[in-house]
């Protein structure tokens, strides 16, 4: 294959996938997944932190891997459950589509465009809680980064506010609403489950 038939066919290729991306609904859907599975993951990740600091870890590595099991836990569980779920609902879909055209769409155009979908929503579902909490974790993952322990922490909340507000704030351009106001918003909702934390403890 020459060079002009391989650009030929990435190009055919593309188009293919931007049409799967159209019929299935993929950019609304994908959305929704990155907002809704990126806040568990970072909301899921401040509890983890902030319960080691309130019980006084004091060790890195302990830091890390309680964070990172807890990172594949969710991400695990995002992607398998959204395998299960898309594959079922891409389904039903199908045969209704199928029962209301009087034809059998296996093979079909939708149908390839609904398994695309659900491998491209099921790698949405299980990477964006799982990026977003290993982010927060890089603190302590990079030796001498911080001087003392309470600075990892700390780094590690303000890494978790930046990536709310970037999340708030890519909600607040789909939403066309006001960027700032929607990434504060969200960053609220962090320092809601640290204020909880805290109280909890108190109460303890």
């Amino acid at each position: 294959m020459d060079e002009t038939e391989s650009v030929t066919t990435r190009t055919a290729r593309f188009e293919e996938f931007a049409e799967y991306r159209r019929l299935a609904s993929i950019d609304e859907i994908g959305r929704r997944v990155i907002a809704n599975n990126g806040f568990d993951g970072i909301l899921t990740i401040i509890g983890v932190l902030m319960g080691s600091y309130v019980a006084g870890v004091q060790e890195p590595r302990i830091v890390v891997s309680t964070g990172l099991a807890t990172c594949m836990a969710i991400g695990i569980s995002g992607a398998w459950g959204s395998y299960m779920a898309e594959t079922a609902e891409r389904k039903h879909e199908l045969q209704e589509l199928g029962q209301a055209l009087l034809r059998d769409m296996h093979g079909s155009k939708q149908a390839r465009a609904a398994r695309f979908a659900t491998l491209v929503i099921t790698a949405l579902d299980g990477l964006s809680p799982f990026l977003a909490g290993m982010t927060m974790l890089i603190p302590f993952l990079i030796p001498g980064l911080c001087t003392e322990i309470s600075h990892c922490y700390l780094a590690s909340i303000s890494l978790a506010m930046i990536e709310l507000f970037g999340l708030g704030a890519f909600l607040g351009k789909v939403a066309r609403e006001s960027i700032v106001r929607s990434g504060l918003r969200m960053i609220l909702a962090g320092i809601v489950c640290i204020g909880l934390t805290f109280l909890l403890n108190a109460n303890g």
